[in-house]
């Protein structure tokens, strides 16, 4: 259970805090696995250098929370509005991970791992991903409208649509089976 205001080096296993509220935690260099933050509310709570593990974090919400070195694993994210969180030192990696329905909307993620997950239906909008690496995702319907998307690595990513006119695209990295995806604004097929 969470009963103090901060916690450092601990291991959380299969801790249920669904829809619980939380306010002003701090959680330093801890880990936490297999457990269920579902529509947790963690209102400016503090975690940094910490990781999840096949953890549920689906609606939780982070409004003010700060993400500083944090890794998620395995873990179910639908839905979670990270563009509420604070923007100081925010840095986060995905791997194996479900974000449908998140979003990183106005949220400055350079080199941020985007690692064999699904992003489906997320939102960039108005994002700066420079460096980042969507590495075998899965971005159907995901928005990237006015995001800085420089020297982004999407050479394996997949099913994404991204107007070039819209985004910044210097130096960004595709496959070539993937660029039919850049020219669908202009009704252009390539074969």
């Amino acid at each position: 259970m969470i009963n103090k205001l901060v916690y450092e080096d601990e291991v959380f296993e299969k801790l249920n805090l669904a829809g619980n509220s939380y306010n002003r935690i701090e959680f330093q260099s801890c880990t936490f696995k297999n457990c269920d933050l579902g529509d947790a509310n963690l209102m400016r709570c503090r975690f940094l250098d910490c990781r999840f593990e096949d953890c549920n974090l689906s609606m939780a919400k982070l409004e003010g929370a700060t993400l500083n070195d944090v890794s998620f694993k395995g873990c179910k994210l639908m839905g979670v509005n990270f563009s509420k969180c604070d923007d100081f030192l925010f840095s986060v990696a995905f791997e194996n991970c479900t974000l449908d329905y998140a979003s990183f909307a106005g949220k400055k993620m350079i080199k941020t791992s985007f690692n064999k997950s699904s992003v489906k239906e997320v939102s960039f909008t108005d994002a700066t991903l420079t460096g980042s690496v969507f590495g075998d995702c899965d971005l159907e319907n995901a928005v990237f409208s006015k995001t800085d998307l420089s020297s982004v690595n999407f050479s394996t990513a997949y099913n994404f649509i991204i107007d070039p006119e819209l985004n910044t695209l210097k130096k960004a990295v595709f496959a070539i089976t993937g660029l039919e995806n850049l020219l669908t604004r202009h009704g252009i097929r390539v074969i």
